[in-house]
């Protein structure tokens, strides 16, 4: 078998395997680490960084293994949640959430099992989160008005298969946020429909997930084991390299083009327009302040050398990604443009004669 299937297989031997901050967000939530080149790494890092989609402090990769460790050494689900307790400050509001469930659990039901508090409290939010996912279609449904009719009435028999499926209770065919999203992409719009089709699309990414909901995270973690559900609150606010630009947009694989975020964040993007995911986190503007006057701090501190002139690349680009709903303030920092560029000269000088 080779190594690969073995870290995603579903047997618990698969917990007990070494974790790196590349193989850990890759096989256990979907995103890779960094992209297919090693630009990232001097983000990575970097630690006490604001997440700058989120606004909490990420968990620097170099905790995954300690944190697998003493995961593995988890009991009951008193000790599952005194492990997560270190990270209560870094968690994200759903999985905060959860974790006060956990913790008023733990109260009674000490030596019980984490899986057994989401099953006892399932049935409840999964008629919540029916009604949130609606609430998302029927408001794809309000802009699908601004379609023709024969694109509309396309649009309309993908919603209604949809709400068919959400009310149907039907275990054997559930409805899946993916399936409906790449069904979007069978439909072709007319010339003139594709702006009002590109909004459709971006509303329907707000279809809720377990990053943006504790209702479809209750729902979708009542099935894992405890373990599984434990590390996913974890790396939610783990270390991960995001394209401001996506890759699938183009995006290059550089350390301009890229931004230290919380998995999570990261992940609940997806490939969303950053003008979009500003209108569902409207302080994403100051949690980018936030994020580059840490950085700053780090490169201030020494960190970064050589990647000086990283503030003033995020600057433009994320002013130009968020069609200027982002103006970045460097007034804290030392270098000024052409200062910065000449230190980036000067490390790779003294880079190139140490080789």
């Amino acid at each position: 078998m080779s190594k690969k299937k073995k870290l995603n297989s579903k047997t618990t031997s698969k917990f007990t395997k070494k974790f790196t901050p590349e193989n850990y967000l890759k096989y256990y939530y979907d995103i890779p680490y960094e992209g297919t080149t090693s630009a990232g790494k001097p983000l990575r890092k970097l630690r006490k960084i604001t997440c700058p989609y989120r606004g909490i402090k990420i968990i620097p990769s170099e905790m995954i293994k300690g944190f697998e460790k003493n995961l593995a050494k988890c009991k009951n689900a008193k000790d599952a949640v005194e492990l997560l307790s270190a990270f209560k400050e870094n968690m994200l509001p759903v999985e905060k959430s959860i974790y006060a469930i956990f913790k008023d659990f733990v109260l009674l039901n000490p030596d019980d099992d984490l899986q057994n508090c989401l099953q006892m409290i399932k049935t409840n939010c999964l008629m919540k989160l029916k009604l949130e996912e609606m609430e998302v279609l029927d408001d794809v449904d309000m802009l699908s008005r601004k379609l023709s009719p024969q694109t509309a009435l396309k649009l309309r028999a993908k919603t209604t298969k949809c709400r068919q499926i959400i009310l149907s209770n039907n275990k054997h065919d559930t409805f899946k946020r993916k399936t409906f999203l790449n069904s979007l992409e069978e439909i072709i719009p007319k010339e003139n429909e594709r702006e009002i089709f590109n909004d459709i699309k971006n509303k329907a990414l707000f279809l809720p997930t377990s990053e943006s909901s504790r209702n479809a995270f209750v729902v979708k973690y009542s099935k894992r084991m405890q373990i599984e559900i434990v590390r996913r609150l974890f790396i939610a606010s783990t270390g991960s390299i995001e394209h401001i630009t996506p890759a699938s947009m183009g995006g290059l694989n550089t350390i301009g083009n890229f931004l230290l975020t919380s998995a999570s964040g990261n992940r609940y993007r997806e490939n969303m327009p950053l003008v979009e995911y500003i209108k569902r986190y409207p302080q994403i503007p100051l949690y980018m302040q936030m994020y580059i006057d840490d950085i700053i701090e780090e490169i201030h501190n020494g960190g970064m050398e050589g990647n000086e002139t990283y503030p003033y690349k995020i600057k433009k680009k994320l002013m130009e990604e968020s069609e200027g709903r982002i103006m970045i303030s460097l007034s804290k920092y030392k270098y000024t443009e052409q200062e910065a560029a000449e230190a980036v000269k000067e490390f790779e000088h003294r880079w190139d004669e140490y080789l």
